[in-house]
């Protein structure tokens, strides 16, 4: 692991708890796949903070950065993000520019596929699931999170919509034997607080979002959480062996 990895690890219990649970359900699906189903595309992943030190071999596709949504958002890929992250970790072996509605990967390419907040900024969502199960090896399986639209208003002026449960698990069940979708992650003050962005400029605010990402961990994990209290949908989709 480089250095950037190890502090990363260190730092993990103050990062937002989605990250965490990606990476725990990440970490569980591929434990006992062979080292040939380890290949792993992360679409729309950017620095994929999810993997750090995970024993996987990752590909980060994305589209480019090229309007100011995009921008003011921090979404897409520009060349300077895609450089520090491959110079910063040891399991990302490649940033690709790839629409996934119409992929060119070539079919059974990869054991996992990872789609962490991505949907939801898709129009075309049922060639995007068509194409993920494509490019999955027999037996590889998706994980993918959204906000959970049973509760969670869409005021995103990126997001083409956002998903009931019953919805999600009907679009990845028309493309997957095996679906499996449930609502993850509090929602209140806590989780607020944690998405504050860190800097060194502002220690005092960088300080409260760790805090306060703790405190949404142990919400989240570890108290009952009632499910309108739920912020996203978490699925897992198997592709048939």
């Amino acid at each position: 692991m480089t250095p950037f990895e190890r502090l990363y690890l260190l730092a993990e219990p103050f990062f937002p708890p989605l990250y965490g649970m990606v990476r725990r359900e990440f970490k569980k699906s591929i434990s006992g796949m062979p080292p040939s189903h380890r290949w792993t595309l992360d679409v729309g992943g950017r620095k994929s903070h999810y993997t750090v030190g995970v024993q996987a071999n990752l590909i980060v596709a994305d589209l480019p950065r090229t309007d100011e949504i995009q921008r003011r958002l921090n979404l897409g890929l520009n060349a300077p993000a895609a450089r520090q992250v491959l110079n910063r970790r040891s399991n990302i072996h490649g940033y690709i520019y790839n629409d996934m509605t119409q992929s060119s990967w070539r079919t059974a390419s990869f054991g996992c596929v990872l789609a962490v907040e991505v949907l939801e900024h898709v129009e075309q969502d049922e060639c995007f699931v068509q194409e993920v199960a494509r490019v999955l090896k027999p037996g590889g399986v998706l994980l993918l999170t959204t906000p959970n639209g049973d509760f969670v208003a869409n005021t995103n002026p990126d997001h083409k919509r956002h998903y009931r449960r019953a919805q999600l698990v009907d679009l990845l069940a028309r493309h997957f034997p095996e679906v499996s979708v449930s609502p993850r992650i509090a929602g209140g003050h806590f989780r607020r607080w944690g998405l504050q962005s860190w800097s060194l400029r502002a220690p005092l605010r960088t300080l409260l979002s760790g805090a306060a990402n703790v405190l949404n961990r142990i919400e989240s994990d570890v108290l009952p959480c009632p499910e309108s209290r739920t912020r996203h949908l978490f699925a897992i989709a198997r592709k048939k062996a």
